[in-house]
């Protein structure tokens, strides 16, 4: 009987990539960006423990497309977040990879020249130096994790890091989290369901043992010690919004029932602004509303923003494209974050600094 193929019949091909160690070796951390990423970890993990009474807020693009374009915004967020210090810490939102409920672009990891092309080696390298440039500014960084071998590449420069709606249900997702160095936070579920959140705080927060890439690149088993610092990030769904007050206290229930940490962040993107950009800084206000009639559990934000407003379809000649426009979910634009933030600044300066923990 003839020999028939059982494996790999639907791999058009293997390519070998450049292994973490390598990629590291030729963008490596330098003592001031590191310097950034763990302040930043630090910050956030203090907040988080209620010793630091600064609400943070990852504020930025909904993906990265252009570099220029977003170490233009990196330099801007970076006045903006010296000139709110004592009261908000920000975090620049560098999300590069962008999980599709069927097709679409993946982001510039996966596809750097936006063509179908897939060079991911080339977007690893484009990705990391981005960082590296943004943690040499001293703004810190956050990003989704989403595929389970890039944080081997780029995970050291990053402070804080999302699990995505569509994956916080994923064993994987919640293993990886597990063995991240800094805090995560897990959106709640497409339909709004909080349950998924729970489940995933409780996973991450204990060791786990998984499949894996060390830092030459080989097949590893990867045993982890478990993650203190997952905290819920509400971001509406199943066409609702979530960050109300009723909500809020039925989250703080959910996660007090759970018995996992009752911090909450906010997204005020999503099913939480209806994908629409204008209703942005109305969430925010909301949110300094109940933490000035003394709410204690909200710890933080998530704002889409971009330099200029909205969004914009992937064009064919890619010259056509709109600087500084998102080319995913439509972004406020910079001086309508500028203004959104400086308010928040002021309204909350006072009521945070003598806010007790929850």
């Amino acid at each position: 009987m003839a020999a028939q193929q059982v494996e790999n019949t639907n791999v058009a091909s293997q390519d070998l990539l450049i292994t973490p160690k390598a990629l590291k070796q030729e963008m490596p951390l330098s003592e001031k960006a590191a310097q950034t990423v763990l302040e930043g970890r630090q910050v956030i993990n203090d907040i988080l423990d209620g010793k630091d009474k600064r609400l943070f807020i990852v504020v930025g693009p909904c993906s990265i497309h252009d570099i220029e374009a977003a170490k233009d915004y990196a330099q801007r967020l970076k006045k903006l977040a010296d000139e709110v210090s004592d009261t908000l810490y920000l975090v620049m939102r560098v999300y590069f990879e962008k999980p599709r409920t069927t097709i679409g672009w993946k982001g510039l990891i996966n596809d750097p020249h936006m063509d179908d092309s897939f060079n991911i080696e080339k977007g690893l390298h484009l990705g990391r130096r981005l960082l590296l440039d943004i943690a040499e500014m001293g703004l810190p960084v956050a990003t989704e994790a989403l595929d389970p071998i890039a944080p081997q590449y780029l995970q050291d420069t990053i402070s804080w890091s999302a699990i995505g709606a569509r994956t916080t249900e994923s064993q994987t997702h919640r293993e990886m989290s597990s063995g991240l160095s800094m805090a995560i936070g897990f959106k709640n579920g497409t339909d709004g369901s909080l349950e998924v959140a729970t489940n995933a705080l409780k996973s991450a927060s204990h060791p786990h043992s998984f499949l894996g890439i060390n830092q030459e690149g080989q097949a590893a088993i990867i045993r982890t010690r478990g993650n203190a610092y997952g905290h819920v990030v509400l971001r509406g769904g199943g066409g609702k919004p979530n960050y109300d007050s009723v909500s809020i206290t039925l989250c703080e229930q959910a996660l007090e029932k759970a018995g996992v940490r009752k911090a909450i962040m906010v997204d005020c993107s999503h099913a939480n602004s209806s994908k629409d950009p204008a209703i942005q800084p109305l969430v925010m206000q909301d949110i300094t509303h109940q933490i000035i009639e003394g709410n204690r559990s909200i710890i933080g934000l998530m704002v889409e923003s971009h330099i200029n407003w909205g969004n914009q379809p992937i064009p064919e000649n890619l010259a056509d494209l709109q600087y500084g426009v998102s080319v995913t979910d439509a972004c406020i634009d910079w001086e309508t974050t500028e203004k959104a933030v400086r308010e928040m600044r002021d309204k909350l300066k006072d009521p945070l600094a003598s806010r007790s923990e929850a």
